[in-house]
Protein backbone atom coordinates (compact mmCIF):
# COMPACT_ATOMS: atom_id res chain seq x y z
CA UNK A 1 0.00 0.00 0.00
CA UNK A 2 3.03 2.38 0.41
CA UNK A 3 3.57 2.90 -3.07
CA UNK A 4 0.37 3.79 -4.13
CA UNK A 5 0.38 7.41 -5.51
CA UNK A 6 -3.76 8.67 -4.05
CA UNK A 7 -4.83 10.67 -6.75
CA UNK A 8 -8.85 10.40 -6.26
CA UNK A 9 -9.79 10.34 -3.02
CA UNK A 10 -9.96 13.73 -2.41
CA UNK A 11 -12.51 14.28 -5.12
CA UNK A 12 -13.96 11.15 -4.06
CA UNK A 13 -17.78 12.55 -3.40
CA UNK A 14 -17.21 14.32 -6.73
CA UNK A 15 -16.33 11.18 -8.60
CA UNK A 16 -19.36 9.65 -7.86
CA UNK A 17 -21.61 12.49 -8.82
CA UNK A 18 -19.77 14.48 -11.89
CA UNK A 19 -18.42 10.54 -13.69
CA UNK A 20 -20.47 9.23 -16.65
CA UNK A 21 -22.15 5.72 -16.41
CA UNK A 22 -20.68 2.99 -18.53
CA UNK A 23 -23.10 1.32 -20.71
CA UNK A 24 -24.99 -1.93 -20.03
CA UNK A 25 -23.73 -3.43 -23.01
CA UNK A 26 -20.55 -3.60 -22.05
CA UNK A 27 -21.42 -5.63 -18.96
CA UNK A 28 -23.42 -7.58 -20.80
CA UNK A 29 -20.64 -8.59 -23.35
CA UNK A 30 -18.16 -9.32 -20.69
CA UNK A 31 -20.97 -11.71 -18.81
CA UNK A 32 -20.90 -13.45 -21.88
CA UNK A 33 -17.47 -14.23 -22.46
CA UNK A 34 -17.16 -15.31 -18.82
CA UNK A 35 -16.93 -19.34 -18.32
CA UNK A 36 -19.55 -18.68 -15.65
CA UNK A 37 -21.48 -15.94 -13.96
CA UNK A 38 -20.43 -16.94 -10.17
CA UNK A 39 -18.18 -14.42 -8.96
CA UNK A 40 -16.64 -11.18 -10.25
CA UNK A 41 -13.95 -9.19 -9.05
CA UNK A 42 -13.62 -4.95 -9.87
CA UNK A 43 -10.50 -3.58 -9.37
CA UNK A 44 -10.01 -0.04 -8.34
CA UNK A 45 -13.36 -0.30 -8.07
CA UNK A 46 -13.24 3.69 -6.81
CA UNK A 47 -17.33 4.83 -6.24
CA UNK A 48 -18.40 1.01 -7.35
CA UNK A 49 -20.10 2.36 -10.66
CA UNK A 50 -18.59 -0.84 -12.45
CA UNK A 51 -19.13 -3.02 -9.14
CA UNK A 52 -23.15 -1.74 -9.32
CA UNK A 53 -23.22 -2.95 -13.16
CA UNK A 54 -21.37 -6.03 -12.56
CA UNK A 55 -23.87 -7.68 -10.13
CA UNK A 56 -26.52 -7.55 -12.63
CA UNK A 57 -24.76 -10.12 -14.07
CA UNK A 58 -22.93 -12.61 -11.41
CA UNK A 59 -23.73 -13.87 -7.96
CA UNK A 60 -20.89 -12.18 -6.02
CA UNK A 61 -19.27 -9.17 -7.14
CA UNK A 62 -15.50 -8.74 -5.00
CA UNK A 63 -14.74 -4.71 -5.31
CA UNK A 64 -11.89 -3.30 -4.04
CA UNK A 65 -9.77 0.24 -4.40
CA UNK A 66 -6.72 1.20 -2.34
CA UNK A 67 -8.31 4.29 -1.83
CA UNK A 68 -10.48 4.10 1.89
CA UNK A 69 -12.32 7.42 0.93
CA UNK A 70 -13.04 6.10 -2.68
CA UNK A 71 -14.97 2.78 -1.22
CA UNK A 72 -16.62 5.27 1.79
CA UNK A 73 -18.57 6.58 -1.17
CA UNK A 74 -19.27 3.56 -2.96
CA UNK A 75 -22.78 2.53 -3.86
CA UNK A 76 -24.08 -0.30 -2.22
CA UNK A 77 -25.51 -3.55 -2.99
CA UNK A 78 -26.32 -7.10 -1.47
CA UNK A 79 -24.33 -8.78 -3.46
CA UNK A 80 -21.13 -6.58 -3.81
CA UNK A 81 -18.56 -7.22 -1.06
CA UNK A 82 -16.14 -4.01 -0.69
CA UNK A 83 -12.85 -3.72 0.55
CA UNK A 84 -9.80 -1.01 0.56
CA UNK A 85 -6.96 -3.55 -1.09
CA UNK A 86 -4.00 -2.69 -3.56
CA UNK A 87 -4.62 -3.83 -7.02
CA UNK A 88 -1.59 -6.86 -6.60
CA UNK A 89 -3.37 -8.04 -3.07
CA UNK A 90 -6.60 -8.90 -3.43
CA UNK A 91 -9.06 -10.49 -0.84
CA UNK A 92 -9.38 -13.46 -2.95
CA UNK A 93 -8.59 -17.13 -3.05
CA UNK A 94 -6.74 -18.79 -5.98
CA UNK A 95 -8.83 -19.59 -9.01
CA UNK A 96 -12.07 -18.36 -7.65
CA UNK A 97 -13.52 -15.69 -10.10
CA UNK A 98 -14.59 -15.72 -13.99
CA UNK A 99 -14.19 -12.14 -14.50
CA UNK A 100 -11.97 -9.70 -13.61
CA UNK A 101 -12.38 -5.85 -14.57
CA UNK A 102 -10.46 -2.51 -14.62
CA UNK A 103 -12.14 1.04 -15.55
CA UNK A 104 -9.98 3.43 -16.12
CA UNK A 105 -7.21 2.58 -13.58
CA UNK A 106 -4.65 -0.29 -14.93
CA UNK A 107 -2.59 2.64 -16.48
CA UNK A 108 -1.70 3.54 -12.90
CA UNK A 109 -0.89 -0.13 -11.72
CA UNK A 110 2.52 -1.89 -11.30
CA UNK A 111 0.90 -4.31 -14.20
CA UNK A 112 3.61 -7.38 -13.42
CA UNK A 113 2.48 -7.35 -9.75
CA UNK A 114 -1.41 -6.99 -11.07
CA UNK A 115 -1.43 -9.32 -13.91
CA UNK A 116 0.30 -12.42 -11.65
CA UNK A 117 -2.62 -11.00 -8.76
CA UNK A 118 -5.53 -11.37 -11.93
CA UNK A 119 -4.13 -14.84 -13.20
CA UNK A 120 -3.59 -16.28 -9.44
CA UNK A 121 -7.18 -15.74 -8.66
CA UNK A 122 -8.66 -16.58 -12.31
CA UNK A 123 -10.57 -19.66 -12.51
CA UNK A 124 -9.54 -21.29 -16.31
CA UNK A 125 -10.40 -19.52 -19.63
CA UNK A 126 -11.40 -16.76 -16.91
CA UNK A 127 -11.56 -13.43 -18.89
CA UNK A 128 -9.61 -9.85 -17.82
CA UNK A 129 -11.39 -6.36 -19.12
CA UNK A 130 -9.27 -3.02 -19.06
CA UNK A 131 -10.68 0.00 -20.48
CA UNK A 132 -10.84 3.69 -20.51
CA UNK A 133 -12.05 7.14 -22.23
CA UNK A 134 -10.17 10.16 -22.79
CA UNK A 135 -11.92 13.56 -23.79
CA UNK A 136 -15.29 13.65 -24.47
CA UNK A 137 -17.03 15.20 -27.19
CA UNK A 138 -19.89 17.41 -28.14
CA UNK A 139 -18.99 19.66 -30.92
CA UNK A 140 -16.07 21.48 -32.84
CA UNK A 141 -15.61 24.52 -30.55
CA UNK A 142 -16.27 23.02 -26.96
CA UNK A 143 -13.97 19.81 -28.00
CA UNK A 144 -11.59 22.22 -29.05
CA UNK A 145 -11.96 24.16 -25.26
CA UNK A 146 -11.18 20.83 -23.52
CA UNK A 147 -8.30 20.10 -25.80
CA UNK A 148 -7.09 23.64 -24.33
CA UNK A 149 -7.96 23.06 -21.01
CA UNK A 150 -6.07 19.32 -21.24
CA UNK A 151 -3.17 20.27 -23.37
CA UNK A 152 -2.17 23.92 -22.95
CA UNK A 153 -3.16 24.34 -19.47
CA UNK A 154 -2.71 21.06 -17.68
CA UNK A 155 -0.31 19.33 -19.99
CA UNK A 156 2.70 19.42 -17.62
CA UNK A 157 0.96 18.28 -14.29
CA UNK A 158 -0.31 15.02 -16.44
CA UNK A 159 1.32 12.04 -15.54
CA UNK A 160 3.46 10.05 -17.58
CA UNK A 161 0.95 7.15 -17.26
CA UNK A 162 -1.38 8.90 -19.12
CA UNK A 163 0.57 8.14 -21.94
CA UNK A 164 -1.12 4.98 -22.53
CA UNK A 165 -4.71 6.58 -22.53
CA UNK A 166 -3.36 8.53 -25.12
CA UNK A 167 -2.10 5.59 -27.04
CA UNK A 168 -5.74 3.99 -26.33
CA UNK A 169 -4.22 1.28 -24.25
CA UNK A 170 -1.89 0.21 -27.59
CA UNK A 171 1.20 -0.12 -25.78
CA UNK A 172 -0.12 -1.09 -22.36
CA UNK A 173 1.38 -5.18 -21.70
CA UNK A 174 -1.18 -6.91 -21.33
CA UNK A 175 -0.12 -10.46 -21.09
CA UNK A 176 -3.53 -12.53 -22.11
CA UNK A 177 -4.73 -14.02 -25.04
CA UNK A 178 -6.22 -11.23 -26.85
CA UNK A 179 -10.69 -10.90 -27.83
CA UNK A 180 -12.00 -9.49 -30.13
CA UNK A 181 -14.57 -6.62 -28.77
CA UNK A 182 -17.32 -4.92 -30.64
CA UNK A 183 -17.29 -0.81 -30.13
CA UNK A 184 -18.27 0.56 -26.83
CA UNK A 185 -19.16 4.35 -25.79
CA UNK A 186 -20.68 6.14 -23.22
CA UNK A 187 -23.49 8.81 -24.00
CA UNK A 188 -25.23 11.53 -21.23
CA UNK A 189 -26.89 14.44 -21.36
CA UNK A 190 -25.79 17.06 -18.90
CA UNK A 191 -26.07 20.85 -18.31
CA UNK A 192 -22.98 22.87 -18.10
CA UNK A 193 -22.88 22.54 -14.18
CA UNK A 194 -22.62 18.98 -14.22
CA UNK A 195 -19.95 19.42 -17.16
CA UNK A 196 -18.10 21.75 -15.08
CA UNK A 197 -18.39 19.22 -11.79
CA UNK A 198 -16.79 16.42 -13.92
CA UNK A 199 -13.66 18.81 -15.32
CA UNK A 200 -12.92 19.42 -11.86
CA UNK A 201 -12.32 16.18 -10.92
CA UNK A 202 -9.37 15.03 -13.22
CA UNK A 203 -6.21 14.46 -11.66
CA UNK A 204 -4.25 16.52 -13.26
CA UNK A 205 -6.32 19.73 -11.44
CA UNK A 206 -4.93 19.21 -7.70
CA UNK A 207 -0.56 19.74 -8.50
CA UNK A 208 -1.84 23.01 -10.61
CA UNK A 209 -3.77 24.03 -7.83
CA UNK A 210 -0.37 23.32 -5.76
CA UNK A 211 1.64 25.01 -8.10
CA UNK A 212 -0.37 28.46 -8.98
CA UNK A 213 -3.24 28.42 -5.74
CA UNK A 214 -5.84 28.83 -8.77
CA UNK A 215 -8.53 26.48 -10.35
CA UNK A 216 -7.42 26.18 -13.50
CA UNK A 217 -11.22 25.07 -15.03
CA UNK A 218 -11.65 28.68 -14.10
CA UNK A 219 -9.84 30.00 -16.96
CA UNK A 220 -12.07 27.74 -19.89
CA UNK A 221 -15.40 28.86 -18.14
CA UNK A 222 -15.91 32.29 -19.95
CA UNK A 223 -15.11 30.49 -23.42
CA UNK A 224 -17.75 27.10 -22.28
CA UNK A 225 -20.39 29.92 -21.15
CA UNK A 226 -19.87 31.67 -24.59
CA UNK A 227 -20.02 28.02 -26.60
CA UNK A 228 -22.42 26.37 -24.44
CA UNK A 229 -25.65 28.25 -24.95
CA UNK A 230 -27.97 28.85 -21.95
CA UNK A 231 -26.25 27.27 -18.84
CA UNK A 232 -29.45 25.28 -18.30
CA UNK A 233 -29.28 23.89 -21.26
CA UNK A 234 -28.79 19.73 -21.55
CA UNK A 235 -26.32 19.09 -24.20
CA UNK A 236 -25.33 15.46 -25.60
CA UNK A 237 -21.95 14.30 -24.79
CA UNK A 238 -20.45 11.64 -25.74
CA UNK A 239 -16.73 9.72 -24.71
CA UNK A 240 -15.76 6.46 -26.66
CA UNK A 241 -14.74 3.88 -24.55
CA UNK A 242 -10.81 2.36 -25.00
CA UNK A 243 -10.99 -1.55 -24.27
CA UNK A 244 -8.51 -4.50 -24.03
CA UNK A 245 -10.59 -7.85 -23.21
CA UNK A 246 -8.36 -11.21 -22.77
CA UNK A 247 -8.52 -14.61 -21.72
CA UNK A 248 -5.83 -16.37 -19.16
CA UNK A 249 -3.20 -17.99 -20.57
CA UNK A 250 -2.61 -21.80 -19.26
CA UNK A 251 1.41 -20.99 -18.98
CA UNK A 252 0.36 -18.60 -15.59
Amino acid sequence: MSNFKDRFSNHASAYRLYRPLYPAALFEHLASLAPMRESAWDCATGNGQSAICLSKFFKQVYATDASREQITHAIQKPNIIYSVSPAHSAPLPDNSVDLVTVAQAIHWFDNERFYREVCRVLKKDGIVAAWAYHLPTIDLEIDGIFQTLYSEILGQFWEKEISHILSEYRELYFPFTILPSPSFSMKTSWSLDQLIGYLQTWSALDPYRERYGKNPVERIVPKLLSAWGHPSLSRKIIWPIILKIGKKLQTW
